[in-house]
């Protein structure tokens, strides 16, 4: 669970606490605590400062107004630095920050009119009740109510800007932040008086007082049983301006009597000041009251210094805020929630005007729209994408096929090229075979003559040379050989006989003849 930064803003003191909560315990540890004092409005300041009538010196006070928002400037920045100063460490984005609110940050108005069994329509009533008797109007979200022990009910409402809030969005600003996640306002009085009853266990018809003081106001908070029966009003004083206790006895017997309570059975004290001298002095106006101390034993204050634990009733309230909010979160009971309208819409991840909630409908149809034809597309190319796949396996296979085409064609041609030359090798070869029947033929007729060289000298002529016994032979042999030559015949004595050397040319363009 992210942790709680509760803040309790009181006039120009602020108090706030850093508590967190594990999942599987049930035991809330505090992580720090801090007090900041707060700057006043600009006019207070003045006031105080210069001790000016604003009524009857308000001429004087226009010379010096630049001064004036100035030195509030200061003020605040420094405040807001003192803050920021206090959560240090801290990653705030992940943090919950939730106001606990008193008069006149926040204003009640006890309800006594008919109640509708709708909630929605009870708050409605409360908020026309509201508007006529106080002339004030109310934002749903920023009304709430409680019932009270005599079962009539306490509404509580803001009105305007919180200036808890605006603190949280400074400090924000300043750390670069729009604003941190505050999910909801709560009720210091409400918050206390939950808390003081979920501890001491009061009885069924106890009539209890809550005593917090504080540094310039304190507060009052009656109980019956344990249910919460009067709220006095805010008193403006505290350990900063108090000089005796007499003055709280005569404003808790006025309370009384306006919250119709007969006697106090228990006074509980708390705040700034829970001194053993305070609780004499109650002891001694109310005698058969039972005065305490509030205690914080179920707290894990292992964090914290000593110096705060001893003083740890000072913060009461945001303690109480924390404990208040944990238990509305486990259902342990209904607590109140004055977030706000303004402050819940700026939180918003999204953030939509009425008329955008009815485009709303027409966004979700054109998403799905767009996303189912996203998914047809997204199909109708995982099929092209197949396709593309199979034709380029065919175009891989007709490439090879090609190829092989190629070589066989290749092959085609050369068989032709070669079956040219073999043709023209055979028939070269008809020729010669012609030529040297003719040969062998008046050879063997005439076996005196013989040949040693028979070669072809160009295209159309061929040379033979070789030896005849006879002279006349050769001539004969010439003669036998159409287009034939005799160029040469020479004497040559060839062992003990005598030859002739010839050499003859042909024309064997003649070859082959016809039959």
């Amino acid at each position: 669970m992210k942790s709680l930064v509760c803040i309790y803003c009181e006039g120009n003191d602020t108090k706030l606490a850093v508590v967190g909560k594990e999942k599987d315990s049930d035991k809330v540890k505090v992580f720090r605590t801090a007090s900041v004092s707060v700057a006043q409005s600009a006019m207070n300041i003045e006031a105080a400062a210069t001790g000016f009538n604003l009524e009857e010196e308000s001429l004087q006070l226009e010379g010096i107004d630049n001064e004036t928002a100035e030195l509030n400037s200061d003020m605040e920045a420094s405040s807001i630095n003192e803050v920021a100063s206090a959560l240090s460490g801290l990653n705030l984005t992940k943090e919950l920050f939730i106001p606990a609110l008193t008069e006149p940050s926040l204003y009640y108005h006890l309800y006594e009119g008919p109640r509708p069994n709708k909630p929605a329509k009870l708050k409605q009533s409360i908020i026309e009740e509201i508007l006529e008797t106080k002339n004030v109007s109310v934002e749903r979200d920023s009304i709430d109510f409680v019932e009270l022990s005599d079962k009539s009910l306490l509404s509580v409402f803001l009105v305007g800007e919180v200036a808890c809030i605006n603190l949280i969005n400074s400090v924000a600003a300043k750390n670069n932040k729009k604003h941190y996640k505050v999910p909801t306002v709560k009720s210091s009085d409400l918050s206390l008086a939950y808390y003081v009853a979920k501890k001491k266990k009061f009885f069924p018809d106890d009539h209890s007082l809550i005593v917090y003081i504080g540094k310039e106001y304190s507060k009052l908070i009656f109980l019956h049983g344990r249910r919460l029966k009067h709220i006095g009003t805010t008193l403006d004083i505290g350990t900063s301006n108090l000089h005796t206790y007499d003055v709280y006895f005569s404003k808790i017997l006025l309370e009384m009597e306006n919250g119709g309570i007969p006697s106090l059975d228990n006074i509980i004290v708390c705040g700034e000041d829970d001194s053993e001298n305070l609780i004499l002095s109650f002891y001694g106006t109310f005698p058969e009251a039972n005065v305490s101390r509030l205690e914080f034993d179920e707290l894990d204050l292992s964090e914290i210094d000593d110096e705060t634990k001893e003083k740890f009733s000072v913060y009461s309230i945001p303690i109480a805020t924390a404990i208040d909010y944990y238990d509305e979160l486990a259902n342990l009971h209904h607590g109140i929630s004055l977030l706000p309208k303004s402050v819940r819409e700026e939180q918003k991840l999204f953030q939509f005007a009425w008329h955008s909630y009815i485009v709303l409908p027409f966004l979700f149809i054109a998403a799905f729209f767009f996303t189912q034809r996203m998914l047809e597309n997204n199909s109708t190319i995982n099929k092209l994408d197949k396709e593309i796949t199979e034709k380029t396996i065919l175009m891989r296979q007709n490439q090879e096929t090609l190829g092989k085409i190629a070589e066989l064609e290749g092959k085609i041609s050369s068989f032709d090229q070669t079956q040219a030359i073999l043709d023209s090798a055979a028939v070269g070869t008809g020729i010669w075979n012609e030529i040297l029947r003719d040969i062998s033929r008046f050879t063997g007729k005439k076996k005196s003559i013989w040949l040693t060289n028979l070669t072809r000298v160009d295209r159309d002529n061929a040379l033979a040379e070789g030896y005849s016994l006879s002279r006349y032979a050769l001539t004969d042999f010439a003669y036998s050989i159409e287009s034939a030559t005799l160029n040469s015949m020479f004497y040559e004595a060839l062992r003990d006989r005598n030859a002739y050397k010839f050499n003859l040319t042909f024309n064997i363009s003649t070859y082959p003849k016809e039959k």
